[in-house]
């Protein structure tokens, strides 16, 4: 944009904000950038609203000069969603998290987008309630919702999507809108609520959350299982799905995910064969159940080394290990950078695609730990590459289009969970055909001069 035009709203909003509004160096670093491999940008400014009434007026005074804005939450997103690629004023929301509301009767609670999971789910554990959506990151609410995060719940609570009741969002020209309410349905007209969900930051700036809360489990067990090959593991789960068992938790980790995970945690000592970890919830009786049943599959599928434990302490472990995977998986080599990549088919696709992906990822000549939530047809890639090398940048960008062409052709999607932000955006319109452009006169229509998050997840021409 024109520097006088961005001279001038720096202005206006240290008017506004006051020392709230920074240009310094390395604030302007660390919103450059995301967790992805996307180059950096700097903004031209910070802001760091605490009350929606001052994200409108920020707004209203980058539309009026026309100014780009990128919301920023903590900066964990995976594919340059929050990278200022046209400069601006970069909008972090930390500042704005308290915990307005809990509900502890209807099962909600009212947040600022600032709040993280990790602060819900303290704050609530008094209550015998939980906020279930897990991605792995301390993620911001706010940042959840507007990149439609999921994670290792799912399969038994659903999405940011299926958790989100209401939202209040800031427009692009400062306008404040509700959407949704604290019923748990409604049949009123179009859903504002999830037209937000998965934007990414493109057509405004999520100030308020209401979200659902679950009960907290009575018992809770976790398993763990090795497999000879990825299909005893995919059709273990598939026919636990179809009996109806309620697996809280399937996590699908792949040989070389496993090999990193003892090199990174060396008690861990697990087979470095493919395995699946899984998290049972209910009554000590249903829990011991369904751990039952689901050690018959594992047999009957050809698993071994079925264990389950009960402990606080062992679960926790288990888990911190899966949530690790990204920095075991980097411990296959040495110094390496990773490129990350998801994509999500039919579960009954699921192992086969696998399996064609590690034939990609090996023809490739990289390392490619894969982990997958086995129970949504979902996996991850993890391609290690070296840094200083822009050659092996640009063969493991070969490999993420071919394993999201292969997503494609199996009746899937190139994102499960991670987004689209800078990095996928190239493949919406094949995956989306006529819709893609409907998004794009939506994008028009609420965004008409395009200064929300420009260049990402859709174009205006």
């Amino acid at each position: 944009m024109p520097s006088d035009a961005i001279t001038t709203t720096i202005t206006a909003l240290r008017d506004l904000l006051g020392d709230r509004l920074s240009t310094g160096a390395s604030v302007l670093d660390q919103h450059s950038h995301d967790e992805a491999y996307t180059k950096p940008a700097l903004p031209d400014a910070v802001a760091f609203p605490e009350t929606t009434e001052e994200v409108s007026d920020v707004l209203k005074i980058c539309s009026r000069n026309g100014c780009p804005v990128v919301p920023y939450g903590v900066g964990s997103s995976l594919e340059g969603h929050i990278v200022p690629v046209h400069g601006g004023v970069s909008i972090d929301t930390s500042r704005m998290n308290k915990i307005l509301t809990v509900n502890q009767s209807d099962l909600d609670a009212v947040v600022e987008p600032g709040v993280t999971r990790v602060q819900l789910n303290e704050a609530l554990r008094a209550t015998g309630l939980m906020f279930t959506v897990d991605p792995g990151a301390d993620a911001s609410l706010g940042g959840m919702a507007a990149t439609r995060a999921s994670g290792t719940n799912t399969v038994r609570y659903g999405t940011m999507a299926d958790n989100v009741l209401a939202l209040e969002v800031v427009l692009p020209d400062g306008q404040i809108v509700q959407t949704g309410s604290r019923a748990r349905k409604s049949s009123t007209g179009y859903d504002l609520t999830h037209l937000f969900i998965g934007s990414e930051g493109t057509l405004g700036i999520i100030t308020k959350l209401t979200v659902k809360l679950h009960g907290q489990p009575e018992h809770i067990a976790a398993a763990t299982c090795a497999f000879n090959d990825i299909h005893g593991a995919v059709d273990t789960v598939i026919l636990a799905i179809q009996m109806g068992l309620p697996m809280a938790r399937v996590e699908l980790l792949d040989a070389l995910t496993m090999r990193g995970m003892n090199l990174h945690n060396p008690d861990l000592a697990l087979p470095e064969q493919p395995h699946l970890f899984l998290e049972f919830h209910g009554s000590e009786a249903s829990v011991a159940e369904q751990v039952e049943t689901f050690g018959a599959l594992v047999e009957e599928h050809g698993g071994s080394d079925f264990a389950w434990a009960t402990r606080t302490e062992d679960r926790n472990r288990l888990w911190q290990a899966r949530h690790n995977a990204y920095y075991a998986g980097k411990a296959l080599r040495a110094g390496c950078n990773g490129v990350v990549t998801d994509c999500c088919v039919p579960i009954s696709s699921l192992a086969q695609c696998l399996t064609r992906a590690t034939d990609l990822a090996e023809a490739s000549g990289f390392l490619a730990p894969m982990v997958g939530h086995v129970g949504d047809g979902n996996f991850h890639l993890l391609i290690l590459v070296d840094p200083d090398s822009a050659e092996e940048l640009s063969r493991a960008k070969e490999l993420v289009e071919a394993v999201n062409r292969l997503a494609l052709e199996f009746g899937g999607t190139v994102s499960g969970e991670h987004g689209i932000g800078i990095g996928k955006r190239q493949y919406l319109a094949q995956e989306h055909g006529a819709g893609y452009a409907l998004m794009g006169v939506l994008k028009k229509a609420i965004d008409p001069d395009n200064i929300m998050n420009p260049g990402k997840l859709v174009t205006l021409n």
